[in-house]
This record gives structure tokens, C-alpha cells and sequence, in this order.
């Protein structure tokens, strides 16, 4: 079953478009990734899902209801998470501050301490730091911090932009962990990610964009063997 159906979307930066009748599906419980290089739409399309950009054609289908023309908090309440681009956390306030904030829905306040438990027992190292600023703490506990918070919004669906973006090496493959094990929680994710060597290990099934369009298709393991895929985002 599928949870989110993006169909023929185009979107528009003023009279500049953006996308380009874009298509694509996320199954339930899969780890769904959009590959593309930075200016390809990535951003954009996610945009589009949460309404943060409208759709000037086609539609956006979720558990089979359109939310192509809802406000963003209507679609956040349907269960759609974003883990933004750059963590965008509040720098002046403590992790757990940053986490309680992400519990603003009113279902997600509900389970707001079941979530925080859950929350502190997938990253200890946030639990260790809960009454620390998070300015204060490194790129990939803030990073933690984000992924955290969009958890404690208690999704159907977690969309990430871009979470390793700027973190060392060592850090990168942490991240990847961390996405690993959600899933392996069974939960659904859209990935949004440059890092195109390490998504193709994890993801269920890939898309590539590229100039506002979808190029290819096909699981990690066909991508990867795919030699213009190999050329243009693995060097080989």
C-alpha cells in the first residue's frame, strides 16, 4: 500500500518552474530516497508534500486522501514529519526544550512522554545533554537533536533533507545508522540526500531528479549497477 503518491506535480518559484510533472510513490514501512544533485529539485519537491509550495499542476495523495491544497498544518497533522535542511534548532534553548516543541500537535501531545522516553533511548548521548543549549552541542548531536525532535511529532512519515549535510566522515555513517534503525523500527521515510554511495546501501528504492525531472528509477542495487548513475554520482 502506498502511503504517499505524488502525481504529475509541477511547481513554480514565481515564472520560474521548478519541477517538472514529477511522479512517484512511498510504500508503507519502506525507506524511499530522491536522489539528485544540489539544485535539482530535492528540496523543492518536499516542499511541495509539506505545503510549503503550492502545486500549480497535479496532485499529492496521502493514505489516499489529497493534501496537494491543504495549509502546512493540516498536513502536518495527517502524520508528514520534515527534518529540515540545517537542523534549524532553537539555539537558546536546552535539547529538551528543542524536543518538547516538536510535541506542538495535538495527538503528539498525547504521547509527548512516551516519545521523549523513546526519543532519549534511541540517542543516549541527547538524554546526557537534555538541560544543555543547543548551540552548545556539536554538529551531529544537533543533528540527533532534529531527527529527535521531528520523532517526538510521533509521523507516519519522516521526511529528511539533506541530514548529512556538513557532518565529518565519522558522523556521516552514524546518521546513516540512525536512519537504518528507524526503519528497521518500521517506520516510513522519504530521504532526501546527496550522498548517493550510502543511500543506495539503505533505501528500499530510489529516484533520481534531475532539473525538476525524474530521470531514473529502481532499487539501490539497480541504480547502483546503472553506468550512468556510476559516471554522473559515484565517480566510476
Amino acid at each position: 500500500m502506498n502511503v504517499l503518491d505524488v502525481e504529475n506535480i509541477s511547481v513554480y518559484y514565481g515564472d520560474t518552474r521548478a519541477l517538472w510533472d514529477i511522479s512517484f510513490s512511498v510504500e508503507s514501512g519502506r525507506l524511499v530516497a530522491l536522489l539528485g544533485a544540489n539544485g535539482a529539485g530535492k528540496t523543492t519537491t518536499l516542499k511541495s508534500i509539506c505545503g510549503l509550495l503550492p502545486v500549480t499542476t497535479g496532485q499529492i495523495q496521502y493514505e489516499g486522501q489529497i493534501i496537494s491544497e491543504l495549509p502546512v498544518h493540516e498536513v502536518a497533522d495527517c502524520g508528514i514529519t520534515l527534518v529540515p535542511e540545517g537542523r534549524q534548532l532553537f539555539p537558546k534553548m536546552s535539547v529538551e526544550e528543542n524536543l518538547i516543541i516538536g510535541s506542538y500537535l495535538r495527538r503528539a501531545k498525547e504521547k509527548r512522554e512516551k516519545n521523549l522516553k523513546r526519543v532519549y533511548e534511541l540517542f543516549p548521548r541527547l538524554s546526557e545533554r537534555r538541560n544543555q543549549l543547543a548551540e552548545t552541542l556539536s554538529g551531529g548531536e544537533q543533528q540527533m537533536v532534529a531527527i529527535a525532535r521531528g520523532l517526538m511529532q510521533d509521523p507516519k512519515l519522516i521526511m529528511f533533507d539533506e541530514p548529512s549535510l556538513g557532518l565529518a566522515p565519522i558522523l556521516v555513517n552514524e546518521m546513516f545508522q540512525v536512519i537504518q534503525e528507524l526503519h528497521g523500527l518500521g517506520l516510513t521515510i522519504f530521504l532526501v540526500e546527496q550522498n548517493v554511495h550510502q543511500t543506495l546501501k539503505i533505501a528500499d528504492y530510489c529516484y533520481v531528479i534531475e532539473n525538476g525531472r525524474i530521470v531514473n528509477q529502481g532499487t539501490g542495487k539497480d541504480l547502483e549497477a546503472d553506468p550512468k548513475v556510476r559516471e554522473a554520482y559515484l565517480g566510476f
